[in-house]
């Protein structure tokens, strides 16, 4: 009997009434929120385009507007929240549910790749895709792409050929931004331009690998997402029929194939919110585009603007400094932030003699801080590109000042904590042959050579006799291959928890643990903690979709007992601070060539992302700002040049931030 599908809800009439009427509702939306937040807190139906001004409250008007769908009455599954990190969702869900109740922790939340990862899992047969398949991470994609590389012998040239990583950014850029992979070179790497032929063979070789072994990059979630929703009619209504509103946060940060999965989500009722701001579009490196926010209301003609312009971080002077940078934007929503906090002091553009005066004058002013009462961890220095802070952090060691550098590495790209996983993916996928590769090499005596005959073997086999420890391996490491099937072959119980699977694992991986790092001890912890993880999950399969599409952040080998203390001063990069906010700000090298960078000088686009990139920064400041540029600066060719300040502060009027010269009293 065919299954039945209506493309629009009965409740249209009864949601119009039910509107109306906020006696009905528990929380009186009106009075806490402020009037631009309530009307998209009550929008129903039809497409919105929220333009929400830093610090303007879009979170809380995102949680409100959930609360008020599910008092209408609404299943809360038929919500679908989407975000870039899970971080997120999971605040916004825990909001909307202490607010109101329970029920809007089971509203649909997630990362556009975990949401593609559940619905491939389940409609994937439609494009003809195994539900077992294996995600790859970007170290796995770059370990695939220089395997290939080695195997066509690319390598080899006289000149310098991309390594992995080069690789890896192009083709992942070519399949975000839908460009080709020889504009790509052109524009990003031209010094690697006469390359073009071979990337694309590359392309080809390992689109074709990952199919032919069920693996899927981050990329290839979206794509395939895409497929069934524009592609596969039947697939694509089956997976539409209980979502009645798609919201998505943080709009000015997807990429082609985002904006296209939005639109192919909401091609049945158009019932679609996103949330975002024009200004903080900074994120182009990774394929983000700045178009899809600027034309949303091409995209869904019937839309609805609102936007939010009361902040509620920063004081109004600080407000001012930030809305005069982008008043000089080209392209944009006109939008002027205001608040109702009390007055400030007037940020600062400071001119030090050169870099070490400009580092000097940052430790002085944070120690001044310090003693008016200003946490550390309250005060955060922001800077361009990391190496900027170098000189900076000498002189905060020798003030004795504790800081935190943001950008370290990922807990799930810590090496020991990846052989493990690679044991757990193996049992996923007995046909992963990144895994394989990967746990045969820990092994003495097995190089590449060896590991590709043995992994020849196996697969070769049928799935189910893959961990037999009879097979007929002829090398000479039969007792090693053996051992390491019997352990596999033990683990893979499905009677057994993610925990029990891994603690199978990581007793078989002690020795090699042992020997191959000096700092085990160390280590150790990241095993313990990554145990500790798997015991949440009942699921092999969503625990490693996690590892994989939203791991935990930092390794524990790289944090000192110093580190643990609560008390740090922030140094991080500008695309690293979006989101964040302390009490004082200080955005240092704020010269023509440093910010606006060098490579954005001859490109419009680009110098536009750097102005909003300065807006970005400013505006993490709650209470005071600082910035600094060296007026001289040392070039390894022509010794000391002249620096001009940055296109973005030399347009600052006196009424708007003070000019500040500092001297050397020494």
């Amino acid at each position: 009997m065919a299954k039945k599908y209506k493309l629009k809800g009965t409740y249209n009439k009864e949601t119009e009434r039910a509107s109306f009427d906020d006696a009905r509702f528990s929380i009186n939306y009106e009075q806490e929120l402020n009037a631009e937040q309530y009307k998209a807190a009550c929008a129903v139906e039809g497409s919105y385009l929220i333009i929400a001004g830093a610090g303007t409250g879009k979170t809380r008007t995102l949680v409100y507007r959930v609360a008020r769908l599910v008092e209408l009455g609404f299943d809360p599954q038929s919500i679908l929240l989407l975000t870039f990190t899970r971080k997120a969702a999971k605040e916004m869900m825990n909001r909307a549910a202490i607010l109101l109740d329970n029920r809007c922790s089971k509203i649909n939340g997630g990362t556009f790749h975990s949401f593609a990862n559940l619905s491939l899992r389940k409609y994937g047969k439609a494009i003809n895709l195994d539900s077992s398949f294996t995600i790859l991470d970007q170290g796995d994609s770059e370990d695939v792409i220089n395997l290939i590389r080695a195997q066509l012998n690319f390598d080899k040239y006289k000149k310098r050929f991309p390594n992995k990583s080069t690789i890896y950014k192009i083709l992942s850029l070519s399949v975000n931004t839908e460009r080709n992979i020889e504009e790509i070179l052109e524009e990003d790497y031209p010094h690697f331009a006469e390359f073009t032929s071979e990337v694309q063979e590359i392309k080809k070789y390992f689109n074709s690998y990952k199919d032919k072994n069920n693996l899927l990059d981050y990329d290839d979630l979206l794509l395939k997402l895409r497929q069934i929703l524009f592609e596969n009619p039947t697939a694509a209504k089956a997976l539409l029929s209980n979502i009645k509103f798609v919201m998505v946060d943080e709009y000015q940060d997807t990429n082609k194939l985002q904006s296209d999965i939005v639109k192919g989500l909401t091609q049945f009722n158009n019932n679609v919110m996103v949330v975002g701001d024009d200004s903080q579009s900074i994120y182009s490196f990774r394929g983000a585009n700045f178009k899809n926010i600027m034309e949303f209301p091409k995209i869904f003609p019937e839309s609805k603007l609102i936007k939010l312009e009361e902040n509620y971080r920063s004081t109004q002077e600080v407000l001012n400094f930030a809305n005069k940078i982008i008043d000089g934007a080209i392209e944009k929503y006109p939008k002027h932030l205001f608040t109702r906090k009390g007055n400030g002091e007037l940020p600062a553009i400071i001119s030090a003699s050169n870099e070490n005066m400009q580092s000097r004058f940052i430790v002085e002013r944070i120690l001044e801080l310090r003693e008016e009462g200003i946490p550390l961890d309250e005060i955060a220095v922001l800077f361009r590109s990391s190496f900027f802070s170098f000189d900076l952090e000498i002189e905060l060691g020798k003030a004795n000042i504790p800081f935190i550098k943001v950008g370290g590495m990922k807990f799930v790209e810590a090496a020991h904590i990846k052989d493990v996983i690679s044991f757990l993916r193996i049992l996923a996928n007995p046909r992963d042959v990144v895994s394989w590769y990967r746990i045969l090499l820990l092994h003495e005596g097995i190089g590449p050579k060896t590991a590709q005959k043995i992994i020849d073997v196996l697969l070769n086999l049928p799935t189910t006799r893959i961990f037999n420890p009879d097979l007929p391996i002829k090398s000479g490491m039969k007792n090693v291959i053996v051992d390491l099937l019997s352990v596999l072959n033990k683990a893979n119980n499905s009677k057994l928890t993610p925990l029990e699977r891994s603690e199978v694992i990581v007793e078989y991986y002690q020795p090699f643990f042992r020997n191959k790092y000096d700092d085990y001890n160390k280590r150790q912890k990241d095993l313990d903690m990554f145990l500790n993880i798997s015991e949440q999950y009942r699921s092999l399969d969503s625990f490693l979709a996690d590892m994989a599409l939203d791991p935990p952040e930092d390794s524990v080998v790289d944090l000192t007992e110093e580190d643990k203390e609560s008390e740090k001063l922030v140094l991080s990069t500008i695309h690293s601070a979006k989101g964040l906010e302390w009490h004082t700000v200080f955005i240092i090298h704020a010269m023509e060539g440093f910010f606006p960078s060098g490579q954005a000088l001859n490109n419009l686009d680009s110098l536009e992302e750097e102005r909003r990139l300065m807006y970005v920064a400013s505006t993490r400041a709650k209470q005071n700002l600082y910035v600094s540029y060296p007026m001289h600066i040392f070039d390894r060719h022509s010794g000391f040049t002249f620096a001009k300040p940055s296109r973005f502060i030399t347009s600052i009027d006196e009424d708007i931030a003070e000019e500040w010269l500092i001297e050397d009293e020494r």
